[in-house]
C-alpha cells in the first residue's frame, strides 16, 4: 500500500475533497503568486519613486521569476519529505514577511531582495496544488487541478489590475501591504481547513534533489511536458511584459490603472480551466493541449493587429489576450494532469521540474521581450511570439509520433493514462 492509499484509507480521510477546501487551497494559490506581478504595470511609478532606470526597474519582474524558479527547485520537492500542511503553511507565512520587505524597500537592493524572497517563498501555491490533486478522488482529479490553476492564473491576471488601482487610490507600496495581510489570513486559514499529509520518500534533502534531477532522465512525458510549459510561459510572459509598454506608449497611452485592467480581460481566458479539466477527466487530455498549441499560435496574429491603436487595433489585442490565456491554461492543465500520474509517491518532485522548466520559460521570455521591443517594438515582440507558439505546436507534434511508436498496438504505457487523465497508480 503506498503512502497516498494509506491516507485515502485511513478514519475521518475521505477521498473527495471539500468544495469549500478546494475554494480555500485556490485562494491561496492567486494569492501566493500574485506578489510576483503586482510591479508589471507600475515599473514607471515605482522606478520614479526610488529613482531607478528603466532597466533596473524591468528587473523586479526578471528577479520574482527567478526567486519563484529556485524556490521551486529548492523548496517544491520537500513536500514529498515533509508534512504538507506545515510546508504550505510555513510558505505562506514567509510570503507575507516577504512583502512587508518589499512594501519597505527605499532603495533599489531592498526592493529586489525583498522581490526574490517573496518569489522565493510564493512557490506555496505549487505544494498547494499536488496536495489538492492527493487529496481528491482520482476520477475527479483533472477538475481539481482546473479550479486549483484558475485560482493561479487569476492571482497572477488581476494582480495586475489590483495593483494599478490601489497604486492610484494609496501608492505602489499598497498592493504589497494588502497582500501581506491576506498572506498572513491563508497561513491561519490553511492550518485550520486543511489534513495533515505526510508522503514520505524516505531520502534525505541532497538526494531528494537528485532525484528530482532524476526524473527528466526517467520520465519521458515529464521531458515533453517540460518543453511544452517553457515554450508557453514564455509566450505567456512576453505578452504580459510587453503590454505595458505597448499601452502606455503613443499607440494608446494609458495610465497605470487603466493597464491593470487588462487583467480582467486575461481572467476572462483564464475561466477555462476547470472546463479544460474536466475534458483531462475524460480522457481528452492529448486533444486539450493540441488544441491549445494552435490556438497559442493564432492568438500571436490578433496579437499582431492590435500594435497600431485605434478601435479595431484594440478589439484584435483584446481577443487576442483572451485567446492566449485561454491556450495557456488549458495546456498547462494537461500538462499536470499527465505529469501527476506518472509517480503519485513524487508528486510533489514532478510538479518541481515540471514547474522550474515552466517559470525558467517564463523569464527567458520576459528577459527576451525587453531587448526584442528594444530593438523593433510591438511587431517583433509578436514575431517572437509566433515563433515560441511554433515551437510548441511542433513539440505537440513529436510527442504525439513518439508515443504511436512506442505504442504501435494503442495499448497505453504503464505511466501513460489512455482512458483518464491521472489514475492513482495502485
Amino acid at each position: 500500500m503506498t503512502a497516498e492509499d494509506a491516507h485515502r484509507s485511513a478514519p475521518g480521510r475521505p477521498g473527495r475533497l471539500g468544495r469549500g477546501t478546494l475554494l480555500l487551497m485556490s485562494v491561496a494559490t492567486g494569492l501566493s503568486v500574485a506578489g510576483n506581478y503586482f510591479a508589471q504595470p507600475l515599473l514607471d511609478v515605482i522606478g520614479r519613486d526610488l529613482g531607478l532606470s528603466a532597466s533596473t526597474a524591468a528587473l523586479v519582474v526578471t528577479v520574482a521569476q527567478l526567486g519563484y524558479g529556485l524556490g521551486l527547485l529548492l523548496l517544491v520537492p520537500l513536500g514529498d519529505l515533509v508534512e504538507r500542511r506545515r510546508l504550505a503553511v510555513t510558505l505562506c507565512a514567509a510570503t507575507a514577511v516577504f512583502l512587508t520587505v518589499t512594501a519597505s524597500a527605499t532603495h533599489a537592493a531592498l526592493l529586489l531582495t525583498g522581490t526574490a524572497l517573496t518569489g522565493l517563498a510564493s512557490v506555496a501555491a505549487q505544494v498547494v496544488m499536488p496536495y489538492a490533486a492527493t487529496l481528491a478522488a482520482p476520477e475527479e482529479r483533472g477538475r481539481t487541478v482546473g479550479t486549483l490553476m484558475t485560482g493561479l492564473l487569476l492571482g497572477i491576471l488581476l494582480a495586475r489590475t489590483a495593483s494599478g488601482t490601489l497604486a492610484e487610490l494609496g501608492g505602489w507600496r499598497t498592493a504589497y501591504w494588502v497582500n501581506a495581510g491576506l498572506m498572513a489570513l491563508m497561513a491561519v486559514l490553511l492550518r485550520f481547513r486543511l489534513p495533515a499529509l505526510r508522503t514520505t520518500a524516505g531520502l534525505r534533502y541532497p538526494a531528494l534533489l537528485r532525484s528530482t534531477l532524476a526524473l527528466f532522465a526517467q520520465e519521458p512525458v515529464l521531458r515533453w511536458r517540460a518543453a511544452l510549459g517553457a515554450l508557453t510561459f514564455a509566450g505567456f510572459s512576453a505578452l504580459w511584459t510587453a503590454l505595458a509598454f505597448l499601452m502606455s506608449g503613443p499607440a494608446y497611452g494609458w495610465q497605470e490603472s487603466a493597464i491593470g485592467l487588462l487583467g480582467l480581460v486575461g481572467a476572462a481566458g483564464s475561466l477555462s480551466a476547470s472546463a479544460a479539466g474536466r475534458l483531462a477527466d475524460r480522457g481528452l487530455v492529448h486533444q486539450v493541449a493540441g488544441a491549445a498549441a494552435f490556438l497559442l499560435l493564432g492568438s500571436w496574429g490578433l496579437l499582431a493587429l492590435g500594435g497600431a491603436g485605434g478601435t479595431w487595433s484594440l478589439a484584435a489585442l483584446l481577443a487576442g489576450v483572451i485567446v492566449l490565456d485561454l491556450a495557456a491554461q488549458g495546456m498547462h492543465v494537461s500538462n499536470q494532469n499527465l505529469i501527476y500520474g506518472i509517480r503519485p509517491e513524487a508528486r510533489n518532485r514532478l510538479n518541481s521540474a515540471y514547474m522550474t522548466s515552466y517559470f525558467a520559460g517564463g523569464a527567458v521570455g520576459s528577459a527576451l521581450t525587453s531587448v526584442v521591443w528594444s530593438a523593433g517594438g510591438w511587431a517583433w515582440v509578436c514575431a517572437m511570439g509566433a515563433g515560441l507558439a511554433a515551437a510548441a505546436v511542433a513539440v505537440w507534434v513529436l510527442d504525439r509520433s513518439a508515443r504511436r511508436r512506442t505504442r504501435p498496438d494503442g495499448a497505453a504505457r504503464a505511466h501513460e493514462p489512455a482512458a483518464a487523465a491521472v489514475p492513482v497508480t495502485r
